[in-house]
Parts: structure tokens; sequence; C-alpha cells
């Protein structure tokens, strides 16, 4: 008999696809088993399969009824209880052996029966981790999901958080996690040799989903895993302790390809690229699978994707859900009323306004009337294709040759990475090679918070302003805050202070990188307003009160900013001894009992302005 699979990614806001459980996905539709995926409130799952179990049961009693019409109600009735949902569904009041089906599921819902081992619906439970400071949500889903799988052996838990803490995930789970990647035979199903990290992924399964991942147009793979340094700072070792340096693509491309339609990009997570030996055949195999330079794709018809799949009987679920979408969008986007109307009328005499009402028979039955609005929907353009080794490449390793072979494919942004002040004579000379070979577009991830000074930011991030102009490139910077994954204190938050930080510096960063959306690129005048137009003004900035750095030009031209730099500065410098470790803190709750000096309770008044009522005097003006 067939298994039931359900992967699960928590419910937190992430930008790129799980592709270790869209390998998995790929592994258990091989061998015969029925996968779901999800994404969301556990509750809405759980919910989701109650009434699947109430529908049969239904069918058995009355096969006259469409009973998928009536979703929501149900639905309603199984969360909240009341009889005013049941107003409205047939046999609720004239079938006493309806009425009491009704009754008990309420209870099963109601009551968690779900949880109980003899109603437990699925064989294999798998539970993807990502970052630490979503620990408690991953935590929290690991514990409801293990609730229900039919047994103990059948959870499986993996990722990078999974990976870094293992025995803590265990201790509050009670769930042994796997740690790395799935690299070697039998290691989901011991008589099956498949090795689960060279699978293609699945990206059927993301069409199960109503979360939308912000890089979604794009294949994702791996042509190399690990990295030969041990950066103290990274978790790179731990989840990939040993070095592979090729892993090919092309054909994994291929595959998506011919099952999922074209992507416009190729996203690479390698760690170090530049480290492989076979770094050549790398740049090759990326061409072969049709990312050369200048190469260009149309985006495909989703819907003949859809309709391709669904006769094929590849993901049901996740086709029937597309295909609806895709209704909704064409009614959105049909310029004539009267048309509109018509194909309105159209899919709701067919129910395919409602995924869960939706089916394969009456999609295909319409699929000759939709087919040429669809048709005309899909004529794209062609557009450029771009590759992104994502994780960026070692400035230390960076040298003509690659450089010239990496101009070869159309990479944009070329991410290089900048660790630390220390590198900045490596890295500069690394910016001026990479630029040479015609890469201009160009990114870079900058630490903070390690063992770094705050000033070091700012040199870090103006030499790459310095450069921009000097280059005639586009730098675009990230800084990124170090966080001590591994660290009891700090591993499920985000409050790690580095030894020459505090507080109110991090939120000045985070505060200035807000309104830039995380990134600070090219342009002096724009780094001079953001981040100072020298070392004194960055100081400034890192004391002034987040107010007024979020909404610079408002308290600017209430002079309010200069009157803050004004006391601050007439300070004694005894004063400022006293006003600095409070602003450092940067909690202001409660200012008089911090101290008694006046002066310095007159500066930190300006650090309780209160956002939400700048917001709405911003809102009338």
């Amino acid at each position: 008999m067939n298994r039931e699979v359900l992967l699960i990614e928590p419910n937190y806001k992430n930008k790129y696809p799980p592709m270790g459980i869209m390998k998995i996905s790929t592994y258990y539709k091989m061998i015969g088993d029925h996968v779901t995926f999800f994404k969301g409130d556990l509750n809405e799952l759980v919910l989701r399969d109650t009434f699947e179990r109430l529908k049969k049961q239904l069918y058995a009693n009355d096969d006259s009824i469409f009973w998928e019409k009536y979703h929501e109600p149900i639905c309603l009735y199984l969360k909240k209880g009341s009889t005013k949902y049941l107003s409205e569904i047939p046999q609720v009041e004239s079938n006493a052996l309806i009425k009491e089906l009704f009754k008990y599921y309420r209870k099963y819902f109601f009551h968690k029966y779900y949880f109980k081992p003899e109603f437990r619906k699925y064989d294999i439970v798998g539970i993807t981790t990502l970052f630490t400071f979503y620990w408690d949500i991953t935590i929290d889903t690991i514990n409801f999901a293990k609730k229900l799988c039919k047994s103990p052996d059948g959870v499986m838990v993996g990722g990078v958080m999974a990976s870094i803490l293992p025995e803590r995930v265990e201790k509050v789970t009670g769930i042994r996690p796997h740690v790395g990647t799935l690299h070697i035979p039998g290691e989901l199903d011991k008589n099956n040799n498949l090795i689960i990290d060279s699978l293609p992924l699945d990206y059927s399964i993301l069409e199960e989903i109503d979360y939308k991942y912000p890089a979604s147009d794009a294949y994702f793979a791996y042509m190399t895993r690990g990295c030969i340094n041990k950066c103290a700072f990274c978790a790179v070792p731990k989840l990939e302790p040993n070095y592979q340096d090729f892993l090919p693509v092309s054909e994994q491309v291929k595959l998506a390809e011919n099952k999922y339609g074209q992507k416009r990009n190729l996203l690479l997570l390698d760690n170090n690229v530049l480290a492989s030996q076979r770094y050549n055949e790398i740049i090759d195999d990326i061409k072969a699978a049709g990312f050369y330079k200048g190469a260009t794709y149309v985006a495909p018809n989703q819907y003949e994707i859809a309709i391709k799949n669904l006769h094929e009987g590849q993901n049901d679920a996740g086709y029937i859900k597309s295909c609806v979408k895709q209704f909704k969008m064409l009614l959105k986007k049909e310029k004539s009323k009267q048309k509109a109307q018509e194909l309105y009328d159209l899919l709701r005499d067919f129910h395919l306004l409602d995924e869960y009402t939706a089916t394969k028979k009456n999609i295909f039955q319409t699929y000759d009337i939709f087919k040429p609005y669809f048709k005309k929907m899909y004529k794209n353009k062609p557009k450029k294709r771009y590759v992104d080794f994502n994780q960026g490449i070692d400035s230390r390793l960076i040298t003509d040759e690659n450089m010239e072979k990496l101009a070869e494919i159309p990479v944009r942004p070329v991410r290089i990475a900048f660790d630390h002040w220390e590198l900045h004579d490596i890295y500069e000379q690394a910016i001026r090679t990479a630029v040479r070979h015609g890469h201009v577009d160009l990114s870079n991830y900058i630490l903070y918070n390690f063992e770094d000074k705050p000033i070091e930011l700012y040199w870090l991030l103006k030499m790459n302003v310095d450069l921009c102009e000097e280059l005639n490139a586009s730098i675009y910077s990230f800084p990124m805050k170090y966080h001590p994954i591994e660290d009891p204190k700090y591993f499920s938050n985000r409050d790690y202070i580095g030894k020459y930080w505090n507080r109110k510096f991090i939120r000045t960063i985070q505060a200035i990188l807000n309104s830039t959306k995380g990134k600070v690129g090219r342009g002096k005048e724009f780094f001079y307003k953001a981040f100072g137009k020298d070392e004194e003004e960055f100081y400034k900035l890192l004391y002034m009160p987040e107010a007024m750095i979020i909404y610079r030009l408002y308290f600017e031209k209430l002079g309010m900013t200069s009157r803050w730099w004004e006391d601050f500065k007439t300070l004694t410098e005894s004063e400022k001894q006293i006003a600095k470790p409070i602003i450092e803190k940067n909690i202001f709750t409660n200012i008089e009992s911090l101290t008694d000096n006046n002066n310095v309770l007159h500066v930190l008044q300006y650090y309780q302005i209160n956002r939400k009522s700048v917001e709405e005097k911003i809102k009338q003006l």
C-alpha cells in the first residue's frame, strides 16, 4: 500500500523554497507514495483533513449532493460550532444521519481527535528547519506535526537549524534530527539506494500552497557543496563538512523544464564555487543548461503546463489550484466587461472558481474554450536570463582567469564576500579584476557585529561607494548582522551584541537599512545622507534618536534634529559619561529613574519621541 507523506515548512517568511523538501518529495513520488506539501497555519491543515473525512462519509450517505459546494459553511461550522452555518446545507435537518455526522465531526475537530493514534492520517511526516531565530515557530511546528504521524519512527526533522542544534531540537521535541544533507544511499528507506541529495527538485509542490516565495522564477541548485574555509562565524563546515567540487546541473534543468516549464533564472547556492578544481566544467555545464551569455527565455504558458501535468497525474491538488488561480487572473485581465461576465458564468457553471469544487474533469471539458484566452494572455516577449551565485564568491580566490571564464555566462550580480576590514586590499583588487572582465553589476555581503568595530562598517560601505564612482560600476552592499547560532543564550533570538557594539548602534544601522530595504547602493550623495559624509557624522548618527533617523526629512524641517545635536554637544564630558551608556542601552521608558542630571534628562527626552504619533502627523501633512 502506498504511503501518505506530509512534508512541512514552518510558517515563517523566507525568500527561497525548501530544496531539501523538494528533493524528498521527488523521492517519495518516484517510489509511488502520495505526497502533500504544506506551509501555513497547521490548524488549517487539520481542518482540511477533517473536511475530507466528513466529505467521504457524506457521499457514502447521499451522493446526489455536490458536497464540495458547501465547503465554506461546513468548515465554519467545524471551527466555530454554530448551527447557523448549517442552515444553507441540504439534508442536515431532514436526514438525521447526516445531522449526526456533522455533530460528530465538529466534536472530532474541537477535541482534536486527529491527534489520536487511531485517527492519524500520515505514515511519514517530514519537517524542514531554517534559521535558529525561527526557533519558537519551528519547535511548535514539529511538536504539532509529529502528532499527525502514525508512528514516531515516521517523523523526520532536518535542515539548517536541526543540523546546527540537533541535541536541543531532540530535547524539546523527542525527535532526533537528521544532520547535514541526504547524500548517503538508503537514508530514508534502508532497502532503497537512491541518493536523495542528487535527485531533481519537485517544483510542483509549490503549487499546493498560498505562500509565494519572492525568488520563484528560477531553477535552484548546488554545483558544489561545502567550503574549504573554516570561518569562525560560519555554519557551513557543520552543515556540509565535505567539499564536493562538481555537481552537474544541466540535466536537472532539462528535466525540470520538461515537467514544469522554463524558468527565467538559475540561482545557485554554492558556498565557495571558486574553490572547485573543476570550475571550468561548472561554467560549461551552466551554459549547457541554457544560461550562456546573451541567453533569453519566454515565460511559458502556465495554464498549458497545468493541463499537461493534470493529464499525466502529477500533483492533481497543486495543478487544480494553479488552474483556479489562473482562471481568476484571466477574469481580472479581460478588458471587455461583457466577455468577462461570460467567462465568469462559464467558470461558475463548471464550479471552477474554487479549488475545492474544481475537478480535473471540468477543467478538461472547458479546455478548448479557455485555450485561446490563455494563449493570448501568455503571449510574452523574450527576457534576458541571469545566473546568481547567491551565497557569494570568495574575494581571495578571484583571478583574471576565473573572471574571464565567468564572463561566458550571464551572471548578475557578481556577489563577492567582504567579511572584515582586514581583507579590504584583497577585496578591492578582486573588484578591480571583476570589473576589468566586464562584471560591472556587483554585490557583496558585509558582516558586522562580530569582532569588528562600528567604524569598520562605515569604511567598508564607503569603499564600495568610492569604487562605484571610480570604476563606473554598480555595487550593492548587504550588511549582515552576525548572530551566534550555537550560543544557548542567543540561538533562539536576535539579541546578541558584539564586543564593540551596543543596542543603540545596532538599532541605528537597522533603522538606516530599513529605509534602504537592507541594501546600500552607489551614489555618494545618498551614502553621505544615510551614513554620514565622514567618520564624525557617522558617530553622530549612531547616537541620533531613532525617530529622527527614520523620519529624517520631517525632523530636519522642524529643526529638531539640529536642536538635539546642539543640546547633545553642549553636555559636559562628565554629563556625556552619564548620557552615553543610557543611550547605548536603548531603553528610554523611565529616564527619570536613570539620572537626576537635568541636562542629561533634557537630551534623553528626544529619545522618547513616539514613532506612531510621528507617522500620524506625517500622514496629516
